[in-house]
């Protein structure tokens, strides 16, 4: 028997076994029983060391021991994840190219006005891996008495001038939290965008602004060691992550509740049975490992593990959402 027939029988068995898996209802995975076979790419489209960056290194080290091979962070920024991404949907769709997409990437498109991919149509949804609460932090020597949203509230108001707040970059989702927040709470503040958490809290820290809203895990050591204070957070799950702040709901914001976060996607055309496996392996690896969900929290995120259908919902809600607060405020990166 020649070499190119038993590949062939081989691929014969591979696919039956695939379609009596799939009868029965079972993840596929004996299509693809040679995948990985060799290393997998990660891509983050924003910089190292942000809360994409950090989810994705985490994560992609467990995923990579459970799937037999080594998994390498490719980190391809700008444009709020607009570039990487746009790179990323083009790539081979045989899994062995995946990318951990953050909440910036979802509207950069629209902000950029660069059309450069569509979320509902030019990419596969895989699991969500990660939320982000956020808070709105102030330096308390600028603002000593505030401690609370209304207090700041107030603080606000009573500015001779508007005070100034910062976020990660215009169109970013602190940026469009505190738009609409101004809008609930009938209060006013110029906006100063960044490019980037980290110099945003560096200009924080140092007085040239008064007031951020913030990823936590840009926050979080600043928080810890009383250099910035919280007064609210995004949703309940800012609590793990800040215990006793209250969240900007009970502050008198019924519904105001979101959080960032982060999924993992596939280009279009992945074998289902691939995103089958990861599907499983992330859902053990985020719900039961505690060594994973621990660091995340260090990150000053919270692992959080959804299907691929539950994923696609969200984002879509997500989409929905944040491009109206942008078009009704007429924000844009440019």
């Amino acid at each position: 028997m020649n070499q190119a027939h038993i590949i062939s029988r081989r691929h014969l068995l591979a696919t039956g076994a695939a379609g009596a898996l799939s009868t029965l209802g079972l993840p596929a995975f004996a299509a693809d029983a040679e995948w990985p076979g060799k290393i997998v790419k990660m891509v983050v489209a924003f910089p190292a060391g942000g809360p994409t960056d950090t989810a994705a290194r985490i994560t992609s080290q467990k995923l990579g021991e459970r799937l037999g091979t080594s998994i390498m962070v490719d980190n391809r920024p700008g444009a709020s994840g607009s570039i990487g991404t746009a790179q990323f949907i083009k790539s081979p769709a045989d899994g062995n190219t995946l990318s951990m997409f953050g909440m910036p990437a979802l509207l950069a498109p629209l902000l950029y006005k660069n059309g450069a991919y569509d979320v509902e149509k030019d990419f596969m949804c895989v699991a969500t891996v990660y939320d982000l609460p956020m808070a709105i932090v102030v330096n308390p020597t600028l603002m000593p008495g505030v401690d609370s949203l209304q207090s700041f509230i107030s603080h606000a108001k009573a500015a001779k001038t508007p005070l100034n707040y910062t976020s990660s970059g215009a169109g970013s989702f602190g940026h469009l939290a505190m738009e609409q927040l101004k809008d609930l709470g009938g209060f006013d503040m110029q906006h100063v965008p960044y490019r980037g958490s980290a110099p945003a809290v560096t200009d924080l820290l140092g007085g040239q602004l008064g007031v951020m809203f913030a990823d936590v895990v840009a926050a979080l050591p600043h928080i810890k060691s009383g250099k910035l204070r919280a007064v609210a957070v995004s949703s309940p799950r800012g609590n793990v992550l800040l215990p006793g702040v209250k969240t900007v709901s009970a502050q008198g914001f019924p519904n105001f509740d979101f959080d960032s976060w982060g999924g993992l996607i596939a280009p279009l055309g992945t074998p289902a049975s691939v995103v089958a496996r990861i599907n499983k392996e992330l859902s053990d690896i985020l719900s039961k490992d505690k060594d994973v969900q621990d660091k995340l929290v260090h990150a000053g995120a919270i692992a959080a593990y959804q299907p691929a259908a539950a994923m696609r919902k969200r984002l879509s809600a997500d989409a929905a959402r944040w491009t109206k607060v942008a078009k009704d405020k007429n924000i844009s990166a440019v």
